[in-house]
């Protein structure tokens, strides 16, 4: 069996669509390669309307199938109809164990989520995801901790999608557009700028898949569909990685390295 050239990639993010809007091209181009690829998605029910806009979205990116931790999106009562904790009320050792038990199962070599000031906008949800995932990445290699979850297993490297204060672009005013908050985060944070121009068509149609929030007129998948295909293009064609957590650091093992 031919390596694929690229490696093992599983998503974690707050929202349906949310994997396609901030990662959707590298999942896409991880797929093509013929590495694994997953996403994990933290809040909707399974029994929501927006998980089979999930699904669809997951099938364009070559994601399998979706993973739903089942919590409350925390602005929206009508994610959990079941009546689930929201998110942001969960117990954290609860949502790090369910994760937990998703990155021994899949067993990636690289995990990404969000960023710590929850992407451009802010979101709650997304903040408290992050920090789910910081932990759950630590945690998930070690046998003592959640040791119900599964076999050990300790991802390579914790990648967080982020937005740097130069590279927003047209994004940055569309979403100003609709008087929403932008949090970039300072250029010499992002680590890594990844160009999935090739990956666009699939990524946008990723990004449609999820058609409640194509059809508003607020969020970033409406603002995007009233684009002119070029505009938006430019918009799609570029995802920004934060770094979080490195590997081992060469130099002197008896002293901490910055």
């Amino acid at each position: 069996m031919t390596q694929p050239s690229l490696p093992s990639l599983m998503g974690v993010f707050a929202h349906p669509d949310d994997e396609s809007l901030l990662a959707g091209g590298v999942l896409a181009q991880h797929h093509a390669a013929g590495a694994r690829t997953a996403v994990v998605t933290a809040t909707w029910a399974p029994t929501s309307h927006r998980a089979p806009e999930l699904a669809d979205a997951l099938r364009a990116l070559g994601a399998g199938a979706p993973r739903l931790l089942g919590y409350a999106d925390a602005r929206n009562p009508a994610s959990a109809p079941d009546g689930a904790v929201r998110l942001v009320d969960a117990p954290l050792d609860e949502a790090v164990g369910r994760l937990v038990a998703h990155i021994r199962e899949i067993r990636p070599a690289i995990v990404i989520g969000h960023d710590a000031m929850g992407q451009l906008t802010g979101h709650p949800d997304h903040r408290r995801a992050h920090q789910i995932t910081v932990l759950a990445f630590g945690a998930a290699g070690l046998p003592h901790l959640y040791p119900d979850a599964g076999e050990p297993w300790q991802p390579g490297a914790l990648y967080a999608a982020t937005h740097s204060e130069s590279g927003m672009g047209r994004l940055g005013p569309l979403l100003q557009s609709v008087g929403k908050t932008l949090l970039a985060v300072p250029d010499s944070y992002v680590t890594a700028t990844v160009d999935v121009s090739p990956w666009a068509a699939v990524k946008w149609a990723a990004i449609c898949a999820h058609r409640s929030e194509a059809a508003r007129p607020r969020p970033l998948p409406g603002l995007l569909a009233r684009l002119p295909e070029p505009e938006r293009n430019e918009i799609i064609s570029t995802e920004q990685f934060t770094r979080v957590c490195l590997g081992p650091v060469p130099g002197d093992p008896h002293k901490l390295v910055a």
